[in-house]
This record gives C-alpha cells, sequence and structure tokens, in this order.
C-alpha cells in the first residue's frame, strides 16, 4: 500500500465532549479527586464498547467488564492538558496546538453587579438569577418567573460561562442570540470570560426541557494560531462538525454545520467522508456532557457510550489508506460524583487506520496540544506553537 502524499491525506477527529479517564495530576486544585468518568461509569453501570474496546481503550486505563485485548486494532495514548482550567474551550484550542498561561475567569458567587447591570440597560430589561447553578435545575426553579416577566436567566457554572437561558416562546431566537452578543462584548472582551452560551429552553411549568438543537456558544478568538488555520492557510478544507464552530469563533474552519444530537454527529461525519476527500474533518460530541454529564445521569451515560460505539463500527470500515482517524475527548464530567460540572482527567487517545501501527503505545502524552502537532506534520504544514509530534511512532508510513 503506497503512503499517500500529505497533501491528499484527510484525519477525521471525533472530540468524546467530556469522556475522561482519570484525575489529572492537578486533580485537587479543582476540587476533583476521585474523579475517572468513563472508570467509574464502568463500575456502577457496566456497558459494552466491543468496538472501542478492539481499538485498545482498556490499554490506556483498566476499565472494569472491558479487558484489554491482546492485539489492539489501534494505537493508544493517554493525554494531559497543559492549559489550566477544565472547560470545552481551553480543551479543544489545546488540542488544536493553543496552551494558555492562565485560565478563563470564573464567578462562583454569580458576575459582578456593574456587569449585570450594564447588560440589563442594553437589553432593556432586568434578569434572573446570576448565579452559579446547574442549567436544568435554575430553569425549573425560575422558569416560570422568566415566562411571566419576560427577563433572561444568566447563570454560570465552575466553567468561564456567562449563559442566559429564555423560553422559545417568550423571547425569540434571534433576539436571545443578540442578547448574547450584547454579553459576549461585555463579559468576555470585558472580563475575559471564556464563553457566552444561549440556552434556549421550551415546556411547561414543572416540565421545562432545554433545546440544545438551538443552544449557540460565543468563544473568544484563539490568542494564537490553530491547526484549522495552518490547514486552511494551506489551502486544506476543514470542517467543523457540531459545536466547533462555535469553540473557534468560526475561525480556520472552511465549512461547518451544527447539530441536533450525538447520531446527527455522525450522520455529518459519514457525509463529510463521502463527499470531502482530503483534509480535516472536526467533530465534537457533546451529548456525552450537556444531557448525562451534567445532569449525573450514568445510566444515560453509559447508553450513549454504546451507542457512539454501534456508530464507529459502521464508520470504521469507511476508511481509506489515507485516513488518520482520532478519537478523544477534551475533559472530563464524572457522573458518578456529587458535582455536576466538569472534572479535571486526563483523556483517552486512540487513533487508527490502514497506515496506522496497531498496538502502538504512545505513553502519556504532557500536552493535549501533542494531537494538533502531530496532525500539522501528517498534512505537513508549519508546526506549531505547541507541543511534540508523535507521528513517527504513530504512523507506519512516512
Amino acid at each position: 500500500m503506497a503512503d499517500p502524499p500529505a497533501a491528499a491525506r484527510r484525519a477525521i477527529v471525533l472530540v468524546l465532549d467530556s469522556v475522561g479517564i482519570g484525575e489529572a495530576p492537578d486533580a485537587s486544585l479543582y476540587g476533583d479527586q476521585g474523579s475517572n468518568t468513563l472508570a467509574n461509569i464502568a463500575r456502577v453501570r457496566p456497558f459494552r464498547t466491543p468496538t472501542l474496546q478492539a481499538l485498545g481503550l482498556s490499554c490506556i486505563r483498566p476499565l472494569q467488564g472491558l479487558p484489554a485485548p491482546a492485539k489492539p486494532a489501534g494505537a493508544y495514548a493517554l493525554l494531559q492538558e497543559k492549559s489550566p482550567g477544565k472547560d470545552s474551550v481551553t480543551g479543544h484550542w489545546e488540542l488544536m496546538g493553543v496552551v494558555l498561561e492562565r485560565p478563563f475567569p470564573v464567578f462562583p458567587h454569580g458576575f459582578p453587579q456593574d456587569l449585570i447591570d450594564a447588560f440589563s440597560e442594553q437589553i432593556g430589561r432586568g434578569v434572573l438569577g446570576n448565579i452559579a447553578a446547574s442549567g436544568v435545575e435554575i430553569i425549573n426553579t425560575l422558569g416560570d418567573e422568566h415566562c411571566r416577566t419576560g427577563r433572561p436567566i444568566v447563570y454560570t457554572s465552575a466553567d468561564s460561562v456567562f449563559q442566559i437561558a429564555a423560553h422559545e416562546e417568550v423571547v425569540p431566537l434571534d433576539q436571545l442570540y443578540r442578547w448574547c452578543e450584547i454579553a459576549f462584548e461585555l463579559a468576555a472582551r470585558g472580563l475575559d470570560v471564556g464563553r457566552v452560551i444561549a440556552r434556549p429552553f421550551t415546556g411547561r411549568s414543572g416540565a421545562y426541557e432545554r433545546a440544545g438543537a438551538h443552544r449557540r456558544d460565543y468563544a473568544q478568538t484563539p490568542p494564537q494560531d490553530t491547526l484549522l488555520d495552518r490547514l486552511t492557510a494551506a489551502g486544506a478544507p476543514t470542517m467543523g462538525v457540531g459545536k466547533i464552530e462555535d469553540l473557534f469563533a468560526g475561525r480556520g474552519l472552511t465549512y461547518a454545520v451544527h447539530t441536533k444530537s450525538d447520531d446527527d454527529v455522525m450522520d455529518q461525519v459519514e457525509a463529510a467522508m463521502a463527499a470531502q476527500p482530503s483534509g480535516l474533518i472536526f467533530a465534537n460530541l457533546v451529548d456525552f456532557d450537556t444531557l448525562y454529564g451534567h445532569r449525573n445521569d450514568i445510566d444515560g451515560y453509559a447508553a450513549n457510550l454504546e451507542r457512539f460505539d454501534a456508530r464507529l463500527a459502521r464508520l470504521l470500515p469507511r476508511l481509506t489508506e489515507k485516513d488518520l482517524l482520532i478519537i478523544t475527548a477534551d475533559h472530563g464530567n464524572d457522573p458518578t460524583t456529587s458535582s455536576t460540572d466538569h472534572s479535571r482527567e486526563y483523556v483517552p487517545f486512540l487513533g487508527v487506520g490502514p497506515c496506522v501501527r496497531a498496538g502502538a503505545n504512545l505513553g502519556v502524552r504532557a500536552s493535549f496540544a501533542d494531537v494538533g502537532q502531530t496532525l500539522a506534520e501528517y498534512f505537513g504544514v508549519e508546526p506549531l506553537s505547541h507541543g511534540t509530534s508523535f507521528l513517527a511512532d504513530l504512523w507506519q508510513r512516512q
């Protein structure tokens, strides 16, 4: 089998949002001792993921009920985040080669009153909440008052996020998105908050539900060039699937598509593989985090792992000799702990493709940025500012 030239290569990167695999060395600084999203779920609610198992998932860290194969079909590694923090923006940026020196600020007691006053003045009404809270709980606590008054529900979490929740029948989506743009100027540009998130919801009193398909994230622009920028500068197509476009503020992407579920993400990835013969397909599967991790839904999380595994089995035969498929994550969110927030964890790395060294143990990587640097070498573009490439150990032909 001939090794394809770098310009003709294709990589598919699937980020399983929040699928961590054990507390990071500095987890105690974040109150995340004992967090291990995959292992703790496997212990409490056994799941079957034969495809991931065959690739070598349990070779990374032991998982109860999922013995490691004697001959893994993929290459594997354990990734440690170098940037401070444990949010999606930081994790995704680092995967693409950006390491932050300081974390985005968090607001465990709510946002400063002068920020809230300025926001209220610009949208022409007051707000409800302004606390750190679970999104599901706060819309059921304040949803009725919101529907009566039209005031948006503003809240944050353990991450650097300014979230605005509003019922779709009370505040039209276009209006909610405009409010988020206002908040972005005040909170992100003014206070360096990492993201503003539109959180529309539907339903009736006592049974409000978040409308995940209409969620929008407004993130800051990466402070340095990412792999996406390098690829687009070189003329290689880059496609973002799911919330990738939001996390990178649209920068460095040739195409982007938003999705309504993880199944939809996999549908879009398969469609992109059929239409885009080279370049990068970069996807985020957010349901792990938003629907199950943040809600401490252990059964739902395990079931979603099984659904993904079945979709992965369907995708693998579509890989061609020029393909490199990477499966990884951006942080943890252990549903077995009392916390409903992200957890500071290692994340798994699995690489698979016809030219991948099956069974290669790539060790413990010092930064998520090693993934971006490896892909930069894989595509033959200018090296990134951070990360160490492990392509020589991953790829059989150079």
